[in-house]
């Protein structure tokens, strides 16, 4: 099983970001979790602030062959229609992930452009939602 767990903007920030609403964890601490957690899948761990470069990597993870994508989008989720696109276009299939739950908090963050387009949603289980994206792929 081979997966890219892939993070937008300001995730690069994690553990220090508004850590009442994102937790203490970093992302090198998610990546830490997931490769002990799942010892046999392959993964591939990107961050970017950009959204072309988010759809280039979405690009690559159909190129090379994966087998899904654990998605967290960040603020792009709720105004990004090239990232719903590029998820869209893409062969493996993508799940969105969220460590506040979006549905609680602004309503701005209340709409996804991404989520009608992936084969589901995890939000507001911090960072256990990267671990039940891994499962379901596991699972499938």
């Amino acid at each position: 099983m081979k997966l890219l767990v892939l993070n937008g903007p300001n995730l690069n920030l994690l553990g220090t970001r508004e850590p009442d609403v994102y937790g203490n964890e970093t992302l090198d601490d998610v990546e830490a979790a997931l490769r002990s957690s799942f010892p046999d899948v392959e993964f591939s761990f990107r961050q970017d602030n950009g959204e072309g470069a988010l759809i280039d990597l979405l690009h690559t993870a159909h190129e090379r062959g994966l087998d899904g994508v654990v998605f967290n989008p960040g603020g792009y989720t709720h105004t990004s229609v090239a990232l719903r696109d590029a998820v869209s276009a893409i062969d493996p299939p993508v799940v969105e992930v969220h460590l506040s739950n979006v549905h609680a908090r602004e309503a701005f963050r209340h709409k996804s452009y991404i989520a009608p387009v992936c084969a589901g949603q995890i939000a507001g289980l911090g960072t256990t939602g990267y671990h039940l994206a891994v499962r379901y792929f596991l699972d499938a």
